[in-house]
């Protein structure tokens, strides 16, 4: 049998990197699209809406727009096509192993693919524009889908002990809140651009310009790591839907899957309104979006070591209580914000202490279930345990989609408040949810299982 070299904190800081890739791409489609997309541009930020011409606006159904439910097809496909990518990966065994091969071969399209978005949908026909539109998202989705599930089932497998699984989970969290804290520089990079390219290809250059940066990001880890080396993984044999099946019997991933949903389809709501939170309600320039983001972000980052180590004395769940109940505080000042750059600088603040808690610790609660199973069943499914996860989070993220942009179609004040109201009642709902998840039962679990080998 060959031996393994051992994990090391550097080796995780590399395969970190892939998540500050997709991250950056990501951050561009859901924080960007509905902005540049939707809404009516005003003396102070004119680019709001400012490709909004060029695809249907109005209502086709109540108050449902063609935007909103194109936004949400994307998310229902992106996760379906989780299990079925998940269960792929699983069951592979390529020569470079299960994971790597699909990081490899989906850096660049899944890159050239958000390009797109922002480019190819820029025709005179509103139809065509309505149709290519439509395709780039279900393939953005799936290209991401291809590149993420099996990245994230890495983490459990390079998480193969309880510090490794906190340490990684914290190393990722930090590259994808940088990821997402340098997507909100995009119209400022678009407005150095404008004088020289115009104000719409200012915008496609920038988002070009970001996507080579979170191309180059996610090779790096997929060609610098061999995952052979280090993870002597066999192939699953069950089929990515009864697999999915089997994953959602565990009680406790239930439980946790449960409150996970809830909030992402709270966090969803914030963020895509979060640009029109600022510049409709707070009535900030649109480029203080990045200076607000690098603050949340700064002392988030601060906070990483402190909710590492508490997450390995006292447990991971009453952080992620604590974390809900700090993001209900985020969404109620949300809701009651007034004029001036003060409220932004609040909520900035505010954000900060759940998303270091909120942004490290689920992924570790996951990877401890799929250790589990794996040490009950001997096979190991870690790839769709986090497909689960995602498959019922996007499910989550969808109808945020759909909502926002029905009780936004107005585009008054109170509209945007209702949407922060809401994402304040469903994310105390599944901070509640989460007092029925058992940490303490599964990881007694995992050490007797180990112990008895």
């Amino acid at each position: 049998m060959k031996e393994l070299k051992p994990i090391t904190n550097r080796l995780l800081w590399i395969f970190a990197l892939g998540q500050f890739g997709w991250s950056l791409l990501s951050g561009i489609v859901s924080n960007w699209m509905v902005y540049y997309y939707t809404g009516m541009p005003s003396e102070q930020n004119p680019n709001t809406g400012v490709f909004a011409s060029g695809i249907t606006q109005s209502p086709i159904l109540f108050k449902l727009t063609l935007f909103g439910l194109v936004l949400a097809a994307g998310r229902i496909f992106d996760a379906v096509t989780d299990p079925l990518i998940a269960g792929w990966s699983d069951r592979s065994n390529y020569k470079g192993g299960r994971r790597i091969p699909f990081m490899r071969a989906m850096a660049i399209p899944f890159s050239l693919c958000t390009i797109g978005l922002f480019t190819l949908p820029q025709t005179a026909s509103t139809g065509l524009n309505d149709t290519v539109l439509f395709i780039l998202l279900m393939v953005f989705y799936l290209f991401m889908t291809m590149f993420c599930t099996p990245y994230n089932a890495l983490i459990a497998e390079l998480g193969d002990t309880q510090q490794h699984r906190i340490n990684v989970s914290t190393f990722i969290s930090f590259t994808f809140i940088l990821g997402q804290s340098i997507s909100f520089l995009l119209p400022n990079v678009a407005g150095a651009l404008q004088g020289s390219v115009g104000q719409k290809n200012s915008i496609r250059i920038s988002v070009a310009i970001m996507s080579a940066i979170a191309c180059l990001a996610m090779l790096i880890p997929a060609f610098y790591i061999n995952e052979r080396d280090y993870i002597d993984s066999k192939p699953s044999n069950t089929r990515p839907f009864k697999s999915l099946a089997i994953t959602f019997s565990n009680g406790q991933f239930r439980r946790f899957v449960y409150s996970d949903v809830i909030y992402f389809f709270a966090l969803t709501l914030f963020q895509t309104g979060l640009a029109f939170y600022e510049t409709q309600l707070m009535e900030i320039e649109d480029t203080w979006t990045f200076v607000l983001t690098a603050t949340m972000t700064a002392i988030s980052i601060t906070l990483y070591p402190l909710v590492n180590i508490l997450a390995k004395k006292i447990g991971k769940k009453p952080l992620i209580i604590v974390g809900f109940f700090a993001y209900c505080l985020v969404f109620g000042i949300t809701t009651i914000c007034g004029k001036g750059l003060h409220w932004g600088f609040i909520i900035a603040v505010s954000a900060a202490v759940p998303m270091a808690i909120l942004g490290i610790l689920p992924q570790a609660c996951v990877a401890d279930v799929a250790e589990l199973t794996r040490l009950e069943t001997g096979e190991d499914r870690s790839g769709m345990f986090f497909a689960a996860r995602t498959f019922a989070f996007k499910m989550g993220q969808a109808i945020a989609l759909v909502t926002f942009t029905s009780v936004t179609v107005s585009q008054t004040a109170s509209s945007y408040r209702t949407t922060a109201a809401v994402a304040f009642i469903t994310c105390f709902i599944g901070a509640v949810i989460f007092f029925r998840y058992n940490e303490k039962h599964i990881l007694q679990q995992i050490s007797d299982l180990k112990n008895r080998r």
